[in-house]
């Protein structure tokens, strides 16, 4: 296969049934050993030693390179989570599958749709049809996904996969079921380059008008279409926004959610770039309405979910336990700016890319009107800590290291500060405190950066700092740290804003100072939480 293949190749220029279930609390020791440990790696040889670098709490590929999480369905007592996998960095491949109960650890159940030739799997979806509408039985596990037919990038088509076993292997429909009819007809280069971006369809179930909606990512808008039975799509109207230098739309989300007010909301999302215009390479959504046709928002500029370098690709899901009032979400922590590159596990684990911690996500209004997106860690997170670190009360005036060191952990606290100017906290701290990447509140930033992290080959440079804006006037937040072997992800103020970060940390890496310039900052409530032992 050769990289004119690539799907990404083209990015250098420019009510379902799926539910899941995460318990409270970590499984048990026999369902520990079965499973391939929190890490995420689903191979007993990739037990995290010695100079490893493999995530302690993450899912991540037994080997090979890693991209996109699938949305998934729960079947089998379990959540199936399915990703795009190559054995070769930035390869062409196809679906993977792992299979959890709690989020948290992920037990690889192999590769159910596999790569043929000149014909690799892409990103789509998956879903429960639970009425039988497709004809593959009641309750069969359906998939989309986009394929470029005969290998051909302007024939990127979408393809219909179905299961009969809980989503545990696939039968492919031999033609496409939404056919690229841009690319059939395209000729001249701006006709050829928009029929060259047709793909990731995300479907959810119209209960209103008992129909299933498809959203794909075009080059600069979403296609809309409708269906009574998964099979045969009729397009509706796209919804683009040419006021904003977004990109095209990649992995588009949409979906029906209750906010904290009572009332009902259609939010439409997609992993888009920013980068142009000072924002985030993340995931990007609008708030708003659909009646069966046409998309409309209720704001013309979107709303991000994650104001970090690496939260792209990401799926949300209803929660079983309170479906229409909350989500979770996980995102693959990458960048199209550099993912296409060697990273440090290539060469310590043979493997290249994880995801990113679960999380819950709900509606809520927001004081000032409109509505946002909140998300936070899932709660069995907390559940699989394996030590807790209780830290005492600190009053900061520069810089202070805490008694502690560890690579695979959470740091939680609450900070106020009155005069000072920069506040906040260093982890990945070495012993000669040369490298560390920094979290903190300055100038109405609210910051992750990266830089000290930076190791030699692996350069992320100049995509280090990582900002979301805040009120200048701020002089208090809550913070939740997630640290693993080569992540950072942080949680402000329970989820109003999120930030998530690939990190080069090397085996010495593993202080956390406090700092806080210009004046003195007192930082409270200090729990560490580690992860996967150590």
């Amino acid at each position: 296969m050769t990289s004119e293949f690539r799907r990404r190749a083209l990015l250098q220029g420019a009510g379902i049934s799926a539910l899941a279930l995460f318990a409270a609390t970590a499984p048990g020791e026999a369902a520990r050993a079965a499973s391939l440990s929190r890490p995420g790696a689903p191979s007993a040889a990739s037990a995290v030693t010695g100079t490893s670098l493999r995530a302690r709490y993450h899912m991540t590929p037994p080997a090979g390179w890693l991209s996109d999480p699938q949305r998934p369905v729960f079947t089998r007592g379990a959540y199936q989570l399915y990703y795009l996998h190559s054995d070769v960095d930035n390869g062409d491949g196809g679906w993977d599958h792992v299979s959890t109960t709690d989020g948290v650890d992920f037990t690889f159940e192999g590769t159910v749709i596999p790569l043929q030739t000149n014909l690799p799997t892409w990103t789509g979806c998956t879903l429960i049809d639970t009425d039988d509408t497709a004809g593959y039985g009641a309750g069969a596990v359906i998939a989309l996904a986009t394929r470029p037919t005969g290998g051909v990038r302007k024939y990127q088509e979408q393809y219909l996969f179905f299961s009969t076993d809980g989503g545990f292997t696939f039968t492919a429909r031999p033609d496409p079921v939404i056919v690229n009819t841009d690319g059939r007809a395209a000729t001249t280069d701006a006709e050829v380059s928009n029929a060259e971006w047709f793909r990731d369809p995300k479907v959810a179930w119209d209960a209103a008008r008992s129909e299933w909606v498809c959203v794909i990512g075009r080059q600069r808008y979403a296609a809309f279409y409708t269906s009574k039975n998964l099979v045969d799509w009729t397009l509706q109207r796209n919804f683009d926004y040419p006021d904003h230098d977004l990109g095209g739309i990649e992995c588009p989300d949409l979906f029906q959610i209750t906010a904290d007010d009572g009332t009902t909301h259609w939010v439409l999302a997609g992993s888009m770039d920013a980068y142009n215009v000072g924002l985030p390479c993340t995931y990007a959504y609008w708030t708003g309405s659909w009646d069966g046709t046409f998309f409309t928002a209720d704001d013309p500029t979107p709303q991000w979910l994650d104001w970090g370098w690496d939260w792209y690709a990401a799926v949300t899901w209803p929660a079983v336990e309170a479906p229409d009032t909350k989500r979770y979400g996980i995102g693959w922590m990458n960048n199209w700016k550099y993912a296409d590159r060697q990273v440090p596990t290539d060469a310590s684990d043979g493997y290249n890319g994880q995801n990113s911690i679960v999380r819950e996500i709900t509606l809520r209004r927001r004081s000032a009107g409109g509505y946002a997106l909140i998300s936070e860690p899932v709660a069995a997170l907390r559940s699989a800590a394996t030590r807790t670190v209780p830290i005492a009360d600190q009053s900061v005036n520069g810089s202070t290291v805490l008694p502690y060191d560890g690579r695979a952990y959470e740091i939680e606290l609450d900070v106020t500060w009155s005069d000072a100017t920069n506040v906040g906290v260093s982890v990945g701290r070495s012993a000669d405190a040369t490298r560390s990447t920094n979290i903190g509140t300055a100038g109405g930033d609210l910051y992750v950066d990266r830089a000290r992290s930076d190791r030699a080959g692996f350069a992320l440079s100049p995509y280090t700092r990582a900002a979301a804006p805040v009120d200048p006037a701020t002089r208090s937040s809550h913070l939740r740290i997630l640290v693993d072997t080569q992540s950072v992800e942080v949680f402000v103020d329970d989820g109003a804003t999120v930030l998530s970060n690939q990190v080069n940390f090397d085996t010495g890496d593993t202080g956390i100072s406090l700092f806080s310039d210009g004046g003195t900052a007192t930082f409270s409530g200090i729990t560490i939480r580690e992860y996967g032992g150590e």
